[in-house]
């Protein structure tokens, strides 16, 4: 019998106005990342998978901003989720 490995998810938020960097705002595991992620489709906000992404910012606080060594991986995501929302 194989486990299957638990469903990770996390939120970030990022207001250019307000906030230096984008701050995780929900993280969690197995049922609480299955309402993360409904939550996200109730409210037509974009998902992006990356497995690599989410152990990483899983092992950071909510409310925290991200290090410096996600500013890459993020705005990655930021970009491809800024396209996908205007259609480019």
């Amino acid at each position: 019998m194989t486990l299957k490995t638990p469903k990770k998810a996390a939120a970030l938020r990022y207001n250019h106005d307000r906030d230096q960097a984008p701050k995780v705002v929900a993280k969690g595991r197995g049922k609480i990342a299955e309402k993360i992620v409904a939550l996200a489709h109730e409210h037509e906000v974009s998902l992006v998978k990356d497995r690599n992404l989410i152990q990483m910012l899983e092992a950071l606080d909510v409310d925290m901003q991200i290090p410096v060594e996600l500013y890459q991986a993020v705005a990655e995501v930021l970009v491809f989720v800024y396209r996908l929302n205007k259609g480019v």
